[in-house]
Parts: C-alpha cells; sequence; structure tokens
C-alpha cells in the first residue's frame, strides 16, 4: 500500500541544530569567558557535544527526566555541583544564543511544499514538547504538521517501537503508511524499520556505510523516492 504520510525528525534533519549548537556556545563562551579546566573554546565544544550524547542516551533509556539530563550535564561540563536553579540559569543564558542562530536547512521548506498535496506530516522527535513546539513556530512551519509527539511527553524514545506506533496513532493510520525521515541511522531510520514504519535516513554528510537502509542525501530527493523512483537508494519495492 501507498505511503500517505510522512514523520520527520527535527533536530538535524530540518532544523540545523549543530550548528546552531556550535554557534550558541560559542557566543555564550564569549559573553561569559570558558568554564575553568578548558585550554580552548574548541575543547569546550568537543567536551560540551561528548555529554549531550551522553546525557540524552540516559534520558532515552528511561534512567532520567529531560530536566534532569540537562542539569547534570552542565554540572559535568562545568565540573561542579551546581543546584538545580544554578544550572537552569545557565542553561537559559546559553539558549539566547543558541535560539538567536536557528535555522532551518535550506531544503526544509522545499521539501514540504513539495509534499503538502499528496501527504500528511507529523513530527516524533526525542526532545520536549515545550522545545520544539516552540521551535517549529519561531521557525514558521508548526502549521505544516498535523501532530508534534516527543519523547519527553510520550513515556518512551526513538528507537522503541512504541514511539513510532504512538505516532501512527496521532494519524490514525497503520505503520506501513507512513514513512520517517531522520538524520540518525540506527535511531530514525532503523528504528522506524523495526517499528513497521518506512525508514529514510538522511545522510546530508555523505558517511554511507548502511546498504540496508533506504537513504538520501538531501531533502530534495524525497518526493521522487516516496512517487516510487528508486535512484537514491531505495529498494526496489519501496513504496
Amino acid at each position: 500500500m501507498a505511503i500517505r504520510a510522512v514523520l520527520w525528525d527535527i533536530d538535524d534533519t530540518i532544523f540545523d541544530y549543530s550548528t546552531a549548537d556550535r554557534t550558541g556556545m560559542t557566543r555564550h563562551f564569549a559573553a561569559e569567558g570558558l568554564p575553568a579546566g578548558y585550554g580552548s573554546a574548541e575543547q569546550a565544544l568537543g567536551r560540551w557535544q561528548e555529554l549531550t550524547e551522553l546525557h540524552w542516551a540516559r534520558f532515552a533509556a528511561g534512567e532520567v527526566t529531560f530536566d534532569e539530563q540537562r542539569r547534570q550535564r552542565i554540572r559535568d561540563f562545568l565540573g561542579t555541583d551546581v543546584p538545580d536553579a544554578a544550572a537552569d540559569d545557565w542553561f537559559a543564558r546559553h539558549v539566547s544564543h543558541y535560539e538567536a542562530a536557528w535555522a532551518l536547512f535550506p531544503d526544509a521548506v522545499p521539501v514540504l511544499d513539495a509534499l503538502a498535496e499528496g501527504y500528511r506530516h507529523a513530527v516524533l522527535s526525542n526532545s520536549s514538547i515545550r522545545n520544539q513546539e516552540r521551535k517549529l513556530r519561531v521557525l514558521g512551519v508548526r502549521s505544516r504538521f498535523e501532530a508534534v509527539l516527543c519523547a519527553a511527553e510520550l513515556g518512551v524514545s526513538k528507537p522503541h517501537p512504541a514511539a513510532f506506533h504512538a505516532a501512527c496513532d496521532a494519524l490514525a493510520l497503520p505503520p506501513h503508511e507512513v514513512a520517517y525521515i531522520g538524520d540518525q541511522p540506527d535511531i530514525d531510520a532503523r528504528g522506524a524499520v523495526a517499528a513497521g514504519l518506512t525508514g529514510i535516513w538522511l545522510d546530508r554528510s555523505g558517511a554511507g556505510g548502511q546498504p540496508d537502509l533506504v537513504s538520501v542525501s538531501g531533502l530534495d530527493q524525497v518526493p521522487e523516492l516516496l512517487r516510487g523512483n528508486t535512484r537514491f537508494g531505495a529498494p526496489d519495492t519501496f513504496g
């Protein structure tokens, strides 16, 4: 049966999270100085990225809440056991710089326009509603999506099948009629496939090495892929 709806990841799929996070943190360092123990902004940025991945994995595994992972990430980064309120204040100051750097990828709006007529659209993100709803509204695309579902409120994260199934339920569609597009091969594409959806890996960097996955190198390739053109790495039975 044909694909009737597209589920979207947000960060590093339609929204350039990595650039905004790096730019925002660099500006944060410029405003407040490097935390103690770091010899350069580059070293601090590397440690921030490492801790982000570590604590997001703990959140995804259900070991900590969304707020707890953020506060512990800040404590580990600063190397001191700051109280919750101080951690929240530090993050809020960072966010002001981070949000000033928000931008969609150039191919995001064109692909949403190209798919507007033939497909329904929703979001499934391993973040929180308060973060992602605001982000989509500020970026001017919230109205493109029927529903926005996030791990913090669902109580389950990608790649668990229950996260994908919750999004399908919100659309009132069976998984085999839904495609999921995201930038992570395992969490997004392979997780979607395991849940019975069509998973599409957005491999912007050209990393490759995942021959079992349907992949595209840019969102401009998605419309033809969904319409049955298999030249972007999809199996012949796609769609």
